[in-house]
């Protein structure tokens, strides 16, 4: 894990967000990049100015929170992009590949009754990098303990597991695996592959009818550090997909959340 990516909004949690990803670069090792994507307009009907107007604001506006954090020897290497945050996370991922993305639930929205805001949802559900999500306000600290709840126990690629298989490196975290059986489950699904066992300190199986469901039953038993989820296109978020914002009355965590890419 040796790039981490950290996109920020216009919200207060820019700051917090990336002292986060920063003490964790700093005990693994790695660089943290950041972004701040500006639309720019046709340059007809001289709009030139308002476009170098725009690239100044979101030059500034890393300044701003770069002159927050406390960098603490780690290279952090800040870039405005044009266009949509989307395609600019996409085109980016292209020319330096990222290991982690790290985000704050509401980048943009201030709506308290929002757990993933549009923007933060986008970037969950139509990219295949591993993301963190923050809470606000959320001060790194070591993950001890990792509740890692899924459905489908294969795991055929290694590179699946790598931000898993890095925290338990690094931090000697203990991984707890929440198997979780629901009505859509088949015997396939309830199979446990040998990647994932490797890296396990124990496992529950348990009957719900989602996979969040399960996280609910057993989060209090297991006290987590960080909750580790896999996105799959019928997997955790299956029921979140049609909107990119999530409300609270439908997933909450004030644990980091750790989402792993898609199996394809």
């Amino acid at each position: 894990m040796k790039n981490i990516l950290v996109p920020i909004g216009s919200s207060d949690a820019a700051i917090t967000t990336l002292q986060y990803a920063i003490n964790l670069a700093q005990k693994i090792d790695a660089n943290v990049y950041v972004i701040s994507v500006f639309q720019e307009f046709s340059r007809v009907g001289g709009m030139s100015k308002v476009n170098t107007l725009l690239k100044e604001e979101s030059e500034n506006r890393i300044d701003a929170v770069l002159q927050s954090v406390d960098k603490k020897e780690v290279s952090v290497i800040a870039h405005p992009i044009k266009g949509e945050i989307l395609e600019g996370v996409k085109r980016f991922n292209k020319h330096v590949p990222v290991d982690l993305m790290i985000l704050s639930p509401r980048s943009n929205s201030q709506r308290e009754e929002v757990y993933l805001g549009k923007t933060s949802g986008k970037l969950v559900k139509e990219t295949n990098i591993p993301v963190l999500v923050i809470p606000d306000d959320e001060i790194f600290k070591i993950p001890g303990k990792i509740l890692m709840a899924f459905k489908d126990g294969k795991f055929s690629k290694k590179k699946m597991l790598e931000p898993v298989c890095k925290f338990q490196k690094h931090f000697d975290s203990k991984v707890h695996l929440l198997h979780v059986e629901t009505p859509e489950s088949t015997p396939e699904m309830l199979e446990v592959s040998g990647k994932l066992k490797k890296i396990s300190d124990s496992y529950t199986q348990t009957k719900n009818a989602t996979t969040y469901q399960g996280v609910l039953e057993h989060f209090k038993s297991h006290d987590p550090d960080m909750i580790c989820v896999v996105r799959r296109k019928r997997g955790f978020f299956k029921k979140l997909w049609e909107a990119n914002a999530v409300l609270k009355r439908d997933f909450y965590t004030t644990k980091p959340l750790l989402i792993l890419r898609v199996q394809e």
